[in-house]
């Protein structure tokens, strides 16, 4: 697992001392990023390296080591010519989908390490990563202390503000409504609740059995706070539309969720979900998986100060663009209908 293997890393160190601290320089300054001027960022987060210090715009730009930008990139002519030198790293972050996002073809090789959500970036910085306190089998077998279902009434939420999704996501929950309740709460939908609010949290834990995580894209390892937050986090089975089952599978815990793709149509699964409400122990069978592990804070900053402080260092230089939209990254349609595709080719 390369986030652990990143997380645990502590570059080797010549005479017991590591060198000047590493400069890093955010585009924008500090206001986007959640973090403070100075090295305060590393000892809040407790990193096991916290030779850095996250640099003003107007600073010393001979301190400079490492330049991050977000996904909206500026024009490159200032930093080409100020900090374009082998031994700065440019980064790109992200965590919107390629979907959502510039074109970023004019930006050539500009970039050499990448930090996203995405498996293959150099630092990978999914939303949340869930971990097992002991053995993964123990979800298996782990006897329920509670009935999951008791005193819901109501079948299927959603909170969706983004009306046009590049997956047609509210079109399915159009389909599934003529088989099952569905309730669309937000911008697209006639029931209201504050986002993020005690509310909302409560609703969900006390009326619903379903809450469907259907994220705007369907896009490679792209699974946001709709699932982690919204769904995992409170007392409802997780039903999922955007990144493949396998990539889930690899960020979740095990059955903790139902994927669209699981189904040939909304039809089939609304079947399905029927049968889950009418039956309490197959329904139960989808929390076992509750209080087996935890979510785990993977400490973005603290591993791209490590990887900083090594000698040797991955020195990379990215197409961005091919590289962000490559071949197979995103669909408008289902994941299988792309293999299908790709197989009848």
């Amino acid at each position: 697992d390369r986030i652990l293997e990143q997380m645990a890393f502590i570059p080797k160190i010549k005479d017991g001392k590591l060198g000047k601290q590493k400069g890093i320089l955010l585009d924008g300054g500090i206001s986007s990023w959640g973090v403070q001027y100075g090295d305060q960022t590393f000892k809040d987060h407790k990193c096991r390296v916290q030779n850095c210090n996250i640099l003003q715009m107007n600073g010393d730009k001979s301190e400079v080591d490492a330049v991050l930008f977000g996904q909206m990139l500026p024009n490159m002519e200032y930093y080409l010519q100020t900090y374009r030198k082998p031994h700065i790293v440019w980064l790109f972050f992200a965590l919107e989908s390629p979907m959502a996002t510039l074109d970023y073809s004019s930006f050539k090789d500009y970039i050499n390490w990448t930090a996203t959500y995405r498996s293959d970036s150099t630092i990978v910085a999914p939303y949340e990563k869930w971990v097992y306190h002991f053995n993964e089998s123990v979800s298996n077998t782990k006897e329920l202390s509670r009935n999951y279902a008791t005193g819901k009434s109501k079948m299927a939420a959603i909170f969706v503000s983004n009306c046009a999704g590049n997956n047609e996501r509210l079109y399915y929950v159009y389909d599934l409504q003529k088989n099952i309740s569905v309730d669309i709460y937000g911008f697209c939908g006639p029931h209201k609740c504050p986002r993020n609010s005690d509310k909302c949290s409560k609703k969900l834990n006390k009326d619903y059995k379903f809450y469907l995580a259907f994220e705007n894209a369907n896009c490679k390892d792209y699974i946001t706070e709709k699932f982690f937050v919204n769904a995992l986090q409170h007392d409802v089975i997780p039903i999922v539309m955007g990144a493949r089952r396998e990539e889930y599978e690899k960020l979740a815990p095990r059955n903790s969720f139902i994927h669209v793709e699981d189904f040939k149509s909304a039809e089939e699964l609304a079947i399905y979900l029927q049968k889950l409400d009418q039956n309490d122990d197959l329904y139960n069978e989808y929390f076992k998986w509750k209080g087996t592990g935890s979510f785990l804070n993977t400490k973005f900053w603290c591993r791209l100060c490590a990887m900083l402080n090594d000698d040797k260092k991955p020195t990379l230089s990215v197409n961005l663009e091919e590289w962000w939209r490559a071949p197979d990254t995103c669909t408008r349609s289902r994941w299988d209908k792309l293999i299908k595709q790709k197989n009848s080719e």
